[in-house]
């Protein structure tokens, strides 16, 4: 089995690990190197897996190295394991916007680097993450990876590095717009007349069981939303309201506007 290292304690880090170990990864082949005690003492505790606060010791054995810090500490916290990354194991980040330059620059130019990026509903073994790998991986070491994140909801590959942003634009970011949409249907449904216990679980029952149904049918969306939409009921009032509003144009300025931020968050680290 591979020796997967996770540098960085924090929450993903831990939620990829709980997924992992219920999904038939042994604790003996997971260890995390994380600076702060209390946290080492919280991930031993919870996992039962070995933990460290010497990186480059923990790494040195690795198959699998998984970079999990953030984004803005990211270069201080790779670039001393160079030295340590001459038997080639893989790296994964997880790191939002730093590109497979920055972690080359950093780490050194042959090693196999996949990006990935996961999002927050992976704390509840729901997520949804886009991987990308700047080399060819073997079957094998595909599998692994994709084993890593599949333990915490759904994963694909995307072909292009590009293609990552948008991936952020779509599932990286995409919580926070059902989150924004949870917060208006609430709100107004406590206008008509509705309590908060009431309304939250309408609604968040409505957006599971929107979102089951449709992982479940074959049907387009454009399908399933007709089947709800009985010609001149109430569900057509509203649509008609959401379409003349253009909706679907809200939705693409704003997607779009996710992408390009991130397409300037590479930029700035691509240097």
């Amino acid at each position: 089995m591979s020796k997967i290292v996770f540098i960085g304690g924090g929450n993903m880090a831990s939620c990829l690990i709980g997924g992992m170990l219920a999904n038939g990864f042994s604790s003996h082949d997971i260890m995390v190197s994380e600076p702060n005690e209390a946290s080492r003492q919280r991930i031993a505790s919870t996992h039962g897996i070995l933990t460290t606060k010497d990186n480059i010791a923990a790494v040195s054995q690795a198959d699998i190295v998984v970079l999990a810090v953030k984004p803005q500490i990211l270069g201080a916290v790779a670039s001393p394991l160079a030295t340590a990354l001459g038997h080639g194991p893989i790296v994964v980040s997880i790191a939002a916007g730093i590109p497979v330059s920055a972690l080359q620059n950093w780490l050194g130019q042959t090693l196999k680097i996949v990006r990935a990026m996961p999002n927050t509903p992976a704390m509840v073994q729901s997520g949804a993450t886009g991987l990308f790998a700047s080399q060819s991986l073997s079957a094998d070491q595909q599998s692994i990876i994709e084993n890593i994140f599949t333990a915490v909801g759904y994963a694909c590959w995307v072909d292009q590095e590009s293609q990552i942003d948008a991936v952020t634009a779509v599932s990286g970011s995409g919580p926070a717009y059902f989150f924004l949409i949870y917060e208006a249907m609430l709100k107004v449904a406590q206008e008509l007349g509705l309590d908060n216990q009431t309304s939250s679980q309408l609604t968040l029952h409505t957006a599971l069981g929107a979102a089951r149904l449709a992982l479940a049918s074959d049907k387009t969306p454009e399908e399933l939303r007709q089947q709800v939409t009985s010609p001149g009921g109430t569900t057509q009032a509203a649509i008609e309201s959401f379409q003349s509003q253009d909706l679907e144009n809200v939705f693409r300025v704003a997607m779009t506007g996710a992408l390009d931020r991130a397409k300037e968050m590479s930029d700035d680290f691509a240097g």
